[in-house]
């Protein structure tokens, strides 16, 4: 057998998913020259450039494409080994590959804080994405479970909705729109929102309203995370569409203000979900009942 080990696969899916070693090692938490070691020795191995460069970026070379698709197949065939050889340790220990929407890092860090109370032999693997990017994890296997805010169409999953997930209109505190009540929804065609970036699910669950209520979108500037969009409604750059699970600090404390918008919040649900032929181990089915039995009651009494 050839001398590769699972730690050069891994990097590999890694810089392969970024289309860059720099953003790789940031992913991983090491160097650059350390990546791309990794990848040399991995190419040594094989005799073969997996990867090439394109100006700044890399891609795929022909073999580098094959070797991606085999290798995502193999790595989730080992996470299924992992549980299985799991269900004879029990609860007492194990780890959980943990990825969520950027969205829900307002709440999972304390749902984990909680769960490790009550499971201290068992670690967490956290990765936070963007929907897309999340459920890419999920269709390779790379995640064992996955926290969402709608579960995906294309993919056979089961997803289990634990908590609310509230959504409406904010603005600056002295925007006109906030001292006006029982708006129509056709009223926010003459304003301006800053928005999510595509792939999120945020900005889709946006569009999706928008289209259904028949009312034009004028998008004024794109970002991606919350924070910079909290930043920009609160400078007054203008409105935005966001999970009131992500502004309870600046609406308590009047930074930001929800416009009374008709039909709004709208009523949505936080997932945890994960591949229906998936073998959860011990610890990742502990976790997905914990957030299912205690979860939403948790994200509702936290202040």
């Amino acid at each position: 057998m050839r001398p590769y080990t699972l730690k050069q696969i891994q990097t590999f899916q890694e810089v392969a998913r970024q289309k860059s070693v720099s953003k790789a090692a940031e992913r991983l938490f090491v160097t650059q020259p350390a990546v791309s070691m990794q990848i040399r020795q991995l190419e040594e191995a094989f005799g073969l450039a997996l990867l090439e460069p394109v100006g700044r970026n890399i891609r795929l070379t022909q073999a580098g494409e094959l070797f991606l698709a085999h290798a995502q197949a193999a790595m989730g065939q080992l996470k299924d080994l992992e549980a299985l050889m799991a269900d004879h340790t029990g609860l007492k220990k194990g780890r959980i590959d943990l990825a969520v929407v950027s969205t829900a890092k307002y709440f999972i860090p304390m749902l984990l804080v909680q769960f490790a109370k009550l499971f201290e032999g068992i670690t967490v693997q956290l990765q936070i994405d963007n929907r897309e990017n999340v459920l890419g994890l999920l269709a390779r296997n790379e995640a064992d479970l996955v926290v969402m805010g709608r579960s995906p169409a294309d993919l056979d999953c089961e997803a289990t909705a634990f908590a609310t997930n509230p959504l409406a209109i904010v603005a600056a505190p002295g925007h006109a729109l906030v001292r006006r009540k029982h708006l129509p929804f056709t009223a926010l065609a003459d304003y301006k929102f800053v928005v999510r970036e595509e792939g999120s699910g945020t900005r889709a669950a946006m569009e999706r309203l928008f289209s259904e209520q028949h009312t034009p979108l004028h998008i004024e500037m794109e970002m991606p995370s919350n924070e910079t969009i909290k930043q920009a409604v609160m400078a007054g750059m203008g409105l935005s569409f966001l999970s009131l699970r992500t502004m309870r600090h600046e609406l308590a404390s009047g930074h930001m203000a929800m416009v009374d918008v008709q039909g709004l919040p709208s009523s949505g649900s936080w997932y945890v979900t994960h591949l229906r032929q998936k073998k959860l181990s011990p610890a990742a089915r502990a976790f997905k009942g914990f957030l299912v039995e205690q979860g939403g009651a948790l994200m509702d009494a936290w202040r």
